[in-house]
């Protein structure tokens, strides 16, 4: 059996743009990724944003079963290790810690987009960075990420995060 990529996503709250990233993620392709996702210490939100869980559920895909987590819990915790880091808070990127095993990095920023006061607005804010994450994450998966170079594939996985 193949090895699971293990890939966190991280964003400040870990209520929308992580969260989206993790779940689109888990449906694409959940044989051969372990997606996670999780915020900034003393940053994370109680709960998924209601755009999120409003995105996810109007593209029938799943929302994950845990509550937001910060990078702490993660990094500490048991299961795949992470073979890529992807930022999606420019904010968080330099903040981060050190995550077990090195995992490659990539900064995928995306605006933060649950911090509107207009919800509707922000709700069609979050179904369009679904799309785009969904795209960006369409292209990951579809990548030859074993048994190839490992800085082809690191500079692949970056090279995502420019996509309009």
């Amino acid at each position: 059996m193949q090895k699971r990529i293990g890939v966190i996503f991280v964003s400040r709250r870990n209520s929308l743009r992580s969260i989206l990233a993790e779940a689109c993620l888990a449906h694409l392709d959940p044989k051969r990724f372990a997606a996670s996702s999780c915020g900034q210490p003393g940053q994370v939100d109680r709960e998924f944003h209601p755009a999120a869980i409003g995105a996810l559920m109007s593209a029938s895909i799943p929302v994950p079963t845990h509550a937001p987590r910060s990078w702490d819990d993660v990094a500490r915790s048991p299961g795949t290790p992470a073979e890529f880091v992807i930022t999606l808070d420019a904010a968080t990127e330099s903040r981060q810690p050190s995550w077990p095993g090195q995992p490659d990095a990539a900064l995928w920023a995306y605006p933060d987009v649950a911090g509107g006061d207009d919800a509707e607005k922000v709700a069609h804010d979050a179904i369009q960075l679904l799309f785009s994450l969904r795209r960006r994450l369409e292209l990951l998966v579809s990548l030859p990420l074993q048994g190839v170079d490992r800085a082809a594939v690191r500079s692949d996985v970056r090279d995502l995060g420019y996509l309009r």
